[in-house]
């Protein structure tokens, strides 16, 4: 299963982890993704979604 959100598509991002020596290693941030039972097409669905989608009202949830 893909960690992306299925509203915006929001997934994992990819840079650099600087130590204090400055030793750069390459390290990933997930995206803050939560399961949730949301209507989507007037049928309730299971579906993952960031947190930024939730707090903005993006879906209705189905509660």
């Amino acid at each position: 299963m893909a960690q992306k959100c299925d509203i915006c598509g929001k997934g994992k991002s990819v840079g650099m982890q600087v130590s204090h020596s400055h030793i750069r290693t390459k390290k990933t941030w997930s995206a803050n993704l939560q399961p949730v039972k949301a209507l989507i097409n007037g049928t309730p669905k299971k579906i993952k979604v960031c947190t930024r989608c939730l707090r903005s009202g993006n879906i209705q949830r189905n509660v």
